[in-house]
Order: C-alpha cells, then structure tokens, then sequence
C-alpha cells in the first residue's frame, strides 16, 4: 500500500495554555482574543438552554457545537467582510463574530416572520446575505461545489475576496467533496475548504470513512494544498487560515484544512452518543484539550481574564438569550404568501392554482 506523506499538525497552544517553544499569538488586539473567548461562551450558553427548549418541545430541532468552537470563531476572525462562508450546520460562532445578531438566530430557530429565511428552513439552517453567509443546505456537501464556484467568479470578477465551506470528515466521502475540490484546483480559484475532523460522523468513527491516513493528505489528488491544524487552538486556526486567504487572493490556489477536534455534545437533539462512544474512553481525553480550557488559562495567566469575569458574562448571555427567545416566542409566523415569494418574478401558472387551492383550504379550515 503506499504510504501517504506525513502532515504535521499546526499548533501554537499547548494544551496547558501555554505558547509551545518558538511560537507566537497572530497578530491582533489582545481584547479581541477577549471577545473571541467571550464568543465561545456565549456559543455555549445558547447551546444548553436551546436543548433544554428541545426537550421541552418549544423548538423542533438543535444541533450544538461544545468543544468545536475554535475551529469556526477562528476562521470567521481570520477572513474579511468581503469573504464568503457556506458553512454546514454547526458554525454559529462565526456567524456571530461576522455580524449576525443573537435575535436574527432565535428568530431562524422558531422559523417566525422575523427570521431572514422566511421560516422555509429547518432549525440551525441560517444565512445572512449581507454577511456573504450562505444559506446552509441539509444535504451533505452541496456548500462544497458552490464554494468553488462562487471563488471561481470571484477570480473571473478579479475581487479582493475568498470563499470558504465548512464541512466534516464524513462528508469528504460525498461526491460532492471530490467535484468541488477538483473544479477548484484545475481553475485555481480562491476557495478555502475547512474540514472540521470530530472523529465521528454521527456514529460512524474516522477509520470507517477513510482507508486514508488523514484528510489533508487527499488535497495532493487535487494538486491544491493541504495543511491540518490542531482545532481546539484558536490561535493556530487563525493563522493557518490566515495563510489560506493570502495564498488563495495571490492567485496560487485553494487550500484544504483539516482541523482536529472533537463534539463533545451529541450530534443533535436526534442523537445519544452514549449508543457508540464512552465518556471514559473517548470524551473524558477531550474534555482536558478542548478550546474553552486552553484559551481560558491563557488569558488569566496574562491577566486578562477571571472567573468573576466569566460568571458575570455568563449571567449577561443569559439574559440577553432569555429576552431574544421571548420575542421569538410572540412573533407570529411568516404570513402565507411568503411560501410563493423570492422565487418568480411572475408567479406561473402553477403555483397560482397552488396559492389559490390554499387560500380556499385555510378558508374552510377556519369555518370548522
């Protein structure tokens, strides 16, 4: 069997918090490490109380993200405005340090009149159009091809601006993943792919989707390239995507990321990841390295965090989800014409005879 060519996992933070010898943080304001940390953990915050309101059936559906958040908050720091994101369904944190508001995201999980998306789409299914966040698809990998497409016009239309698709290890086993990448690398379009490597693809474990070494290693069939980086370290996400979008807007090409991580909540509200994975065994290791832990002592060795800090903002995110999820909760749903919207110019002929059989239906639904 050949063997594939060894990959070395980029760090910068140790486990401990510490900088690993020779390392240095990215550039940027030591409060924005601040508010990036504080992003993490008002991910979290959101992230209990939603499945809680699962549980209790006030919303459908969510889909969590603890001990994943460094590998979206910092990728969402590292690229520009003008840059484009499709991610999958897991990246809120992004879509918070881009610019979408709390309220925007509650609205879209109670799928009311206030969401963007008209309710059309299933909870943690978002997307901002003046953000440049793509509205996420359900389907694994469609964002992939789309990606190199959007990064493809963006090269045609000589823009300052990359494109980048989230996406997990399993979905590198959809066609989708090979179409994208190899349109990319024949047109050297300025695309960036981010695979989030958790280890697991709901339940199906790394070894089951891949006789492949590793993920980034499947860039060389590409000709693009192809780096991974330790996923719970903020600050080595930001940098090697950072290297991305330079190598990408200087016309040299896409690159594909693959950062290791690992969910420590189910996959979903749908999921018990008790049924294939242990806390002994495999979430117990995790829960040492992930990203909240690391970048909480290494800011409170610089002095520049504290528990009391951490409390009190905890109480904050509370409060203000809290009061998000009560306006959520008394804004009626979208009014029924927005079924028909956004698609036609002209509505044809069908879907007028549609609009009028459930006008007639909601009618008599109303007289019994």
């Amino acid at each position: 069997m050949a063997k594939a060519p060894k990959l070395p996992v980029h760090q910068i933070l140790d486990e401990n918090g510490e900088l690993l010898k020779g390392a240095s943080v990215p550039d940027m304001p030591k409060e924005d490490i601040v508010e990036l940390f504080k992003t993490i953990l008002k991910v979290r915050v959101i992230d209990s109380r939603m499945f809680k309101m699962q549980r209790q059936g006030r919303i459908a559906f969510y889909m969590a993200t603890q001990g994943e958040e460094a590998t979206h908050v910092g990728t969402a720091y590292a690229l520009k405005p003008q840059d484009w994101m499709f991610p999958q369904y897991r990246e809120h944190g992004a879509a918070f340090v881009r610019g979408l508001t709390l309220q925007q995201f509650i609205n879209q999980i109670f799928g009311n009149s206030g969401d963007l998306n008209k309710g059309r789409q299933m909870p943690m299914h978002w997307g901002s159009r003046n953000l440049n966040l793509v509205t996420i698809s359900s389907p694994l990998g469609t964002q992939i091809p789309q990606c190199a497409g959007a990064a493809y016009a963006m090269k045609i239309k000589k823009k300052d601006s990359v494109a980048l698709a989230f996406f997990g290890e399993g979905t590198t086993s959809e066609g989708d993943f090979h179409a994208g990448l190899n349109f990319a690398g024949v047109y050297k379009a300025p695309a960036i792919f981010f695979c989030r490597n958790n280890g697991w693809a709901i339940s199906t474990p790394f070894h089951r989707q891949t006789a492949a070494e590793n993920i980034a290693v499947k860039a060389v069939a590409y000709g693009i390239e192809g780096v991974r980086v330790d996923g719970n370290d903020l600050f080595a996400v930001i940098d090697i995507v950072r290297q991305a979008r330079e190598r990408a807007v200087k016309g040299n090409g896409p690159t594909l990321i693959e950062a290791l991580t690992y969910r420590l909540s189910s996959h979903s509200t749908s999921d018990d990841p008790s049924a294939y994975r242990s806390e002994e065994k495999d979430d117990g290791p995790w829960k040492l390295k992930e990203p909240a832990v690391r970048l909480r002592k290494f800011l409170g060795n610089q002095g520049l965090w504290s528990m009391k800090e951490e409390q009190d903002w905890e109480k904050a995110c509370e409060k203000e989800l809290l009061d998000a999820i009560k306006v959520a909760e008394n804004t009626p749903k979208p009014e029924m014409d927005a079924l028909f919207e956004d698609i036609f110019d002209e509505l044809p002929w069908n879907l007028r005879e549609q609009k009028s059989q459930l006008i007639t239906f909601l009618k008599n639904e109303g007289k019994r």
